[in-house]
Parts: C-alpha cells; sequence; structure tokens
C-alpha cells in the first residue's frame, strides 16, 4: 500500500500533515485527477458529484497557490481576499470553509471568513475589516459586500464555483454574472458541477478560459460505496414500507426525500407519532430553524430528517446510513445529489426507492441511463424485521460474551448467580433484556399490483379538490387517524 507521503508528493508539508491527523490514507478520484495533473496556473473544469472529496480536492488546488512548503503564506499588502469560493447555500459554505480550515490548520497566516444570507451583516463586515485570505460565502450575501465595499476582490487570485448546476437551478445567475463582473481580468477560474447541462456550460464558458477539464465521480458512474435499492410497493404501502425500513436502521441516520415542504411536514409528524425521532427540512423553515435541525441531525438528538430536493441541497452530514426516496426522482441528476448524501468519505451507504407499481416502467428507464445498477428486493414484512433485529441483538451478545475484558466485571456475580438459579432461566431472563425495543410495531405490507409492460388503463376525471398524495394516505390507519 501506499504511503501518505508517496500519495500526497507534491502538497505541502502543512496540508500532508493535517491528512495524516484525518486518517485519509488514499486520494478520492477527484483528488487523484487534481494530483496527476499539472494544474499550475490552470483553470479548472471539475466533474464530480456530492460527497465524492472534491472540498479537500479544491482545498490542494488552492494550496498551490499560496501556500509554502514551510507552512506560511503570503498576506502582507492585501487589501482583500486571495481567493473566493462561492456556493449555493448557507450549509454548504459552512461545510466548505470548516473542511479549508482543517486543512490548514498547521498553515501560518491562513484565515477563512463566511459570508452568507441569514447571518448578522455587522459580524461579517467585521470579520472582512480583518482581511482573510479565503472568503467563502453564498451568491447573494457576497454580492451584498462587493457592492458596500467591505468585500475587496482587486487581490482575487483565484475563485471557485462550487456545484454551479444547482446554483443556476435556485436562480443565482444574475448573482453569478454580477460578482465575476467585479473580478480581476488576470485571475484563476475554477468551477464545478456534477453535471454539465447547456446553462452550466454557457456560464463555463463566460467564467473560464482555456479550462482543463477533470473527472471526479462523474454523473453516470455509480459510487462503488453505495448500494442502490429498490421495493415495489403499493400506492397506500408507502408508509408501511418506509416504517420497516426505519426500524431496521435504529440507530443511524437515515435521510428521507418527499416532493413537497407540506409532505416534509406531515410525514415527520406522522413518524413523530409512531416513536421515531423524525424533522422535516424545507424551505419553509427560517434559517436559525435549519441550522438547530441541522445540527440535531448532526448530533444524533434526532435521528431520521425528511426534506425536500431544495433543502438538501446544503446536506453535508457524514455517516448517513440511508436514503430513502419516497417520492420518486425526477431525472438522473436530482437522484445523484440525493443518494450522494450517503456513502461518503469511503463509508458505506444505502439508497432506497419505494417505487409505485405505475412509476417502475420510467424509473428504470432512468436509472439505466445514468448506469446505476439497481437491486429490486421485497419490501421487509414484519416477520423478517423481527428476525432481522433479534439477529443483530444476538450477534452484539456474542461480541461481548467474547470480549474478555467487557465480562471480567461481572465474573464473580455471574458465578455466584448461576449457582444459585437455573442457568437456562438465568440465560432466557438475560435474553429477554436484550431484545430490541421497537419505535412502535412492524407494520403489514401489501403486495403491490403485478408488474407489466402494458399501459396503465385511464382513469376517471379527478375531483376538483383530489390531489396525489405521497406521503399523504398511507392506507388505513392514517385514514382512521383523520376519522379521530
Amino acid at each position: 500500500m501506499e504511503s501518505n507521503e508517496s500519495v500526497f508528493a507534491g502538497v505541502p508539508r502543512p496540508l500532508r500533515d493535517a491528512i495524516a491527523r484525518r486518517g485519509f490514507t488514499s486520494p478520492s478520484a477527484v483528488q487523484r485527477a487534481v494530483l496527476s495533473t499539472d494544474t499550475a496556473g490552470r483553470n479548472l473544469r471539475i466533474s464530480s458529484q456530492t460527497g465524492s472529496g472534491k472540498t479537500v480536492a479544491l482545498g490542494l488546488v488552492l494550496a498551490e497557490a499560496f501556500v509554502r512548503e514551510d507552512g506560511t503564506t503570503d498576506t502582507e499588502f492585501r487589501n482583500g481576499p486571495a481567493a473566493l469560493v462561492i456556493t449555493p447555500t448557507r450549509e454548504l459554505a459552512t461545510q466548505f470553509a470548516d473542511e479549508l480550515r482543517w486543512l490548514f490548520e498547521d498553515v501560518r497566516g491562513i484565515a477563512i471568513g463566511v459570508v452568507t444570507g441569514g447571518t448578522d451583516r455587522f459580524a461579517e463586515k467585521k470579520m472582512l475589516a480583518r482581511r482573510p485570505n479565503i472568503v467563502v460565502g453564498t451568491p447573494g450575501r457576497m454580492l451584498d459586500h462587493i457592492r458596500s465595499g467591505t468585500l475587496r476582490c482587486e487581490d482575487v487570485a483565484h475563485v471557485v464555483l462550487d456545484e454551479a448546476d444547482r446554483m443556476l437551478d435556485m436562480g443565482f445567475r444574475e448573482e453569478l454574472e454580477a460578482i465575476i463582473e467585479q473580478l480581476p481580468e488576470q485571475r484563476h477560474s475554477h468551477l464545478v458541477s456534477a453535471t454539465f447541462p447547456s446553462a452550466v456550460r454557457r456560464l463555463a464558458d463566460r467564467f473560464q478560459s482555456d479550462p482543463v477539464h477533470l473527472q471526479g465521480t462523474a454523473l453516470g458512474v455509480a459510487n462503488e460505496d453505495i448500494e442502490h435499492v429498490a421495493n415495489l410497493v403499493s400506492d397506500c404501502g408507502v408508509y408501511a414500507a418506509l416504517v420497516n425500513h426505519l426500524l431496521l436502521s435504529a440507530g443511524q441516520r437515515v435521510l428521507v426525500f418527499v416532493e413537497r415542504r407540506n409532505d416534509a411536514t406531515d410525514l415527520a409528524e406522522q413518524l413523530s407519532s409512531d416513536g421515531f425521532a423524525a424533522q422535516p427540512f424545507s424551505g419553509e423553515l427560517s434559517q436559525a430553524q435549519r441550522t438547530r435541525t441541522l445540527d440535531a441531525f448532526r448530533k444524533g438528538t434526532i435521528d431520521i430528517l425528511i426534506s425536500t430536493d431544495v433543502a438538501a441541497r446544503g446536506i453535508d452530514i457524514p455517516d448517513i446510513s440511508l436514503v430513502v426516496h419516497v417520492a420518486p426522482p425526477f431525472d438522473p441528476a436530482c437522484y445523484t445529489h440525493r443518494s450522494g448524501r450517503t456513502g461518503r468519505a469511503g463509508a458505506k451507504g444505502r439508497s432506497l426507492l419505494l417505487v409505485k407499481t405505475r412509476a417502475r416502467r420510467s424509473l428504470e428507464r432512468m436509472l439505466t441511463s445514468a448506469g446505476i445498477p439497481v437491486q429490486w428486493q421485497p419490501t421487509p414484512t414484519p416477520a423478517q424485521v423481527r428476525k432481522a433485529l433479534t439477529k443483530r441483538a444476538r450477534r452484539k451478545l456474542h461480541a461481548r460474551i467474547d470480549d474478555v475484558e467487557a465480562r471480567a466485571e461481572h465474573a464473580e456475580y455471574a458465578a455466584h448467580l448461576l449457582s444459585e438459579r437455573d442457568p437456562v432461566e438465568v440465560v432466557s431472563a438475560l435474553l429477554s433484556m436484550i431484545a430490541p425495543t421497537l419505535h412502535c410495531e412492524p407494520m403489514e405490507i401489501r403486495e403491490p399490483a403485478p408488474y407489466t409492460s402494458a399501459p396503465p388503463r385511464p382513469r376517471g376525471p379527478r375531483t376538483r379538490n383530489a390531489r396525489p398524495g405521497p406521503p399523504r394516505g398511507h392506507g388505513p390507519r392514517r385514514h382512521a387517524a383523520r376519522q379521530r
């Protein structure tokens, strides 16, 4: 196996030390692309999915520009930052800055500032007055500071547009173009995007000249650390399927995708009423609420987050073990961004699609076009859920028995107990104590309608007030709740 030294050869010593402390022994695909290419003096156009290690890759690019081998940087005579990083959301800006901080921790003279909407402008002005080397921010707030003169751009040597496709989807084109107009003509411009539709290419062509195109983890290349699974469910069986999967994922972080804001609220309320620690996450939350919810998810106070696509663009939480698609993704890029929230930084993850029969054909076509292999599996039944959880508890028991130090503390009392009581009774009682405690009982699974290649039969006219409902209408239990 290559040593950390040889893998990251050419990277300034302070960054190599920080990477080693972080436990990284080999670069990701996008980091290897940056390290193996002569990027000095070049504009970079990087194709890479969320969760592929692109933030560290960009940090290595910026380090090459102004971090010396001896661990110092040029901070003299600067009127403003040497680098700007523009991200679509406040959460991504904060996470990007946090990644850079640990990467540059040993570099003397480096300061990193963040400017985003929903935060204290006066505090940001004071921070900018201290002239940080790198400023990370969202387009609107960054442009506000530029126009007010608190963020000066004459010394900007590098500018990064992160998740350019998402910034255009969110309507930031005008702000991005206005920021670009204020930057020096002599600069290095780097753009990162999971996808490159025509709108992104037009922006890139205006933003960059003679770029080097680097390939990280491309759309259409499945992340090998993510297992892609699909369950075929009946129209009213989505909630039951979700509950059974959540029971199997107890104690792990789960991110659930729905279509609309009210779907996020409704599903979170329903899961909470069944004993799960779930919260909604959507665009209707205030910035303070979004921050509190993400912090609770990150710390494990809640382990289930119900999110819309737009809100989830700012989620970069480690150790999300399962992503569930209650509402189907509308295109390959949407699926890639969703599923990319798990299987990050070398960790294994699982992406689960709950698919209604009538949507199976279109979903299969979409995933095939994206080159993503999906395993179609039956939805776990209540008996299978209980059996799996019992096996898990027994594996923990066997591991504890094999742990000499753990059992030594109670060995004396164990011998005393077995001398006075029937061993079978003692073990039976202990097994009953380690039996898993469920948030609610597993739910019966209704068999979905048979899948055929025939087109669906036409439906009658929909009533004026009717509307489709995931995650509303999850079966008789929900209906009964409404009657109460």
